[in-house]
């Protein structure tokens, strides 16, 4: 599988903004993994021009569950694939905490996505209550089982472990928790989807820099990052995608 570097802009960027991406794809004409970016909705069409022909993908950062209708402020995951994205992602912590993002509610977002063509990067992550109750696997292994939509491949689907405590923060987990989280993350998919989770693509979200990224992605079953902050300056984000180039 190739390794996957994906930056979530989250609520920031302005059209000026998309001088880093001219940036980064004049530095990364030809990387050893995937580079997507997700803009705010109102830079994909134009971020995605940009990236015509270059080695850069276009996501956005969340969907509605139906494909039309009165839903005033949404976005259908078909609006989002004829804007220019080809990625999607869903249930950021940041969706299920502000916005009442369930796992099924994420489930359906994912369903949407994929029967509109696009690919889903569905997010999974614990507190810093649940993790200090020692409720990580538990919370985790519960959320992949809602949020996965049927017939999810290797090809339409990646998952995000996004420790909710790391993110922003500063604070990053140990080496060995990131493994233990991954590793059981590969075996429970396994059990949902066969032979599939084999190759479907395991990303890490929560604080990850250049600082920090070499280590990160020479863990087994990191398949690359959801990049947050780092990923709205080139030099930054492009720091990271050589890291996971070379990984």
């Amino acid at each position: 599988m190739k390794k996957l570097a994906a930056g979530n802009w989250k609520m920031n960027g302005s059209t000026a903004a998309l001088a880093e991406v001219e940036a980064l794809i004049a530095a990364h004409p030809a990387p050893g993994c995937e580079m997507l970016l997700c803009p705010p909705a109102t830079l994909i069409s134009a971020m995605a021009a940009r990236a015509t022909g270059a080695a850069l993908k276009v996501g956005g950062q969340d969907c509605h569950a139906k494909a039309s209708g009165a839903h005033t402020g949404d976005l259908s995951a078909a609006m989002l694939l004829d804007a220019g994205a080809s990625h999607v992602i869903l249930g950021h912590s940041e969706r299920r905490a502000d916005h009442g993002g369930s796992s099924e509610l994420v489930r359906a977002k994912a369903g949407a996505a994929l029967a509109a063509g696009l690919i889903a990067i569905v997010c999974l992550g614990e507190t810093e209550a649940e993790r200090d109750a020692g409720a990580t696997l538990a919370v985790i292994g519960a959320q992949l089982d809602a949020s996965l939509p049927a017939g999810a491949t290797a090809a339409t689907l990646v998952i995000a472990y996004e420790p909710v405590w790391a993110i922003g923060t500063g604070r990053t987990p140990t080496l060995d928790q990131i493994t233990e989280v991954h590793s059981f993350l590969r075996a429970r998919l396994s059990g949902l989807i066969g032979a599939e989770a084999a190759g479907t693509r395991l990303l890490y979200g929560g604080s990850v820099k250049p600082s920090n990224a070499a280590e990160i992605f020479a863990l087994a079953d990191v398949d690359g990052a959801l990049v947050g902050g780092a990923s709205l300056k080139a030099a930054d984000f492009g720091a990271i995608v050589a890291a996971l180039s070379a990984a």
